[in-house]
């Protein structure tokens, strides 16, 4: 069989429910990953296992599982990656990204690629010294941060400093570089593999002004584009919060136009139709949702969890079917693999191939899923009803009916502890979870709470 071309596109921390495809209530608009999704198979369930950033992408390279046994860290010596994998088969691999945690000291995370290109500056990275000329300090922070938070804005502000249009911020250039790619490269002499992360709409959120739309344009308090994590209370009023969920709003919406320019450069190369396409976000991004900002280990809720997950297989096969059962992360390299015909690996890995489950052969792959970070003790269990959070010792369990309370509001845990036992039980000693006992509200807050609020 001809050799299947691949493209995966990642848009760090972009929260499922910011799409309209899955939620038409969306607070932004995302008319071309609509697009996108209405050629593709979209699953609702499709969950990171451990979290976040570098983890994420190892097990989405590899297959391999990072929850139990891989922290943040490099690639291994013994890891074989996908573009490892396809460079065997004969494809040309090419890796675009501006998430810097791929090529800073100690990581190797673009191993394997044939070609790849890093844009400098987001977040944190160390790009820009000098001092800010356009953009003021003070405008972007608050007296209640720390001084070390107020030196991690001032960071990220000086490599956003010079920006003027919406060409000059990251994702733009990302895709603009692999435009360029792929108008340079004769992309029927072999198959090809090109991966796209875009960081956006990761933090600090700076949309361009043609996208910050949805933020009150008569609010005058300061503009945080990096809110400190930990308790929003702390430091932001109802106005100021919703100042800063419209920051990402704005920036989904940016980031969707230029998934947009992307496929349009695909179709110009006479990739889109041809290729699997797979575009995922390694994760959401909790905005105080359950009272608190940024990515944590304690923040296990749908607002981190639920992330899109499109795969658009050539010609549009397949195309418009949205599937609600339950898969993890480690299952999209076998998918990717047995789609592209290379199913003889699978036995290698240990996730799932859900071409079965898309193909209408199976109802489900797994019974349960569950995520976490490696190095904390919190662990969510979910099922297609049920969402159990295993907490630290000292605090209480929480179990949530996803289908009755989608926003994860009323605590179940008293009322049905026996589902919580249930989902507790399908993982054991290595999750932290074999034998432990649920641990209730009601006898906890009876003590720390009384009078208290």
């Amino acid at each position: 069989m001809t050799a299947i071309p691949v493209v995966f596109v990642i848009l760090d921390s972009f929260r499922q429910d910011h799409m309209r495809a899955y939620n038409p209530n969306s607070p932004c608009e995302t008319p071309h990953l609509d697009a996108l999704a209405r050629e593709s198979v979209m699953l609702d369930n499709c969950y990171p296992e451990g979290l976040p950033t570098v983890p994420v992408r190892t097990c989405w390279l590899t297959g391999e599982r990072t929850l139990v046994h891989r922290p943040w860290q490099p690639l291994t010596a013994e890891d074989r990656s996908l573009p490892e994998i396809l460079s065997d088969e004969g494809y040309l691999t090419a890796c675009f990204t501006d998430c810097y945690h791929y090529f800073k000291p100690g990581m190797n995370l673009h191993r394997g690629f044939r070609v790849w290109e890093w844009i400098r500056g987001q977040e944190f990275d160390a790009y820009r010294s000098g001092p800010l000329r356009n953009l003021s300090l003070d405008d972007h922070v608050k007296d209640s941060f720390t001084p070390q938070w107020r030196r991690v804005v001032e960071t990220a502000l000086k490599n956003v400093d010079e920006f003027r249009t919406a060409e000059d911020h990251y994702c733009a250039r990302l895709v603009r570089t692999a435009g360029k790619w792929l108008q340079a490269n004769d992309l029927t002499a072999q198959p090809v593999f090109l991966w796209v992360d875009s960081f956006d709409p990761h933090e600090p959120w700076t949309p361009p002004p043609e996208f910050d739309r949805f933020t009150d344009p008569g609010y005058t308090g300061k503009r945080v584009v990096l809110p400190p994590g930990g308790w929003a209370s702390q430091h932001f009023d109802a106005s100021e919060l919703a100042f800063i969920r419209g920051l990402y709003a704005g920036e989904c919406a940016y980031v969707d136009h230029y998934v947009g320019v992307l496929m349009d450069e695909l179709k110009r190369a006479g990739l889109y139709d041809r290729a699997l396409i797979v575009l995922m976000a390694d994760h959401g991004h909790p905005l105080a949702d359950h009272g608190k900002f940024l990515k944590g280990g304690d923040r296990m809720y749908s607002e981190l969890l639920k992330v899109p997950c499109l795969f658009r297989f050539p010609g549009g096969r397949h195309g418009g079917a949205r599937l609600d059962a339950l898969a993890s992360f480690h299952d999209v390299l076998p998918t990717l693999l047995d789609a592209v015909g290379l199913g003889n690996n699978l036995e290698a890995l240990p996730g799932k191939s859900l071409m079965p489950l898309i193909r209408g052969e199976v109802s489900e792959v797994r019974q349960a899923v569950i995520s976490g970070y490696h190095q904390a003790p919190d662990r969510c269990i979910r099922d297609r009803v049920w969402s159990y959070i295993r907490r630290p010792e000292g605090e209480p369990d929480e179990l949530y009916n996803l289908q009755d309370d989608p926003l994860e509001r009323t605590n179940l845990i008293d009322r049905y502890p026996e589902e919580a036992q249930r989902l507790a039980g399908m993982f054991g000693s290595l999750y932290a979870l074999k034998g432990v006992a649920v641990k209730g509200v009601q006898g906890r807050y009876e003590l720390a709470h009384t009078g208290a609020e």
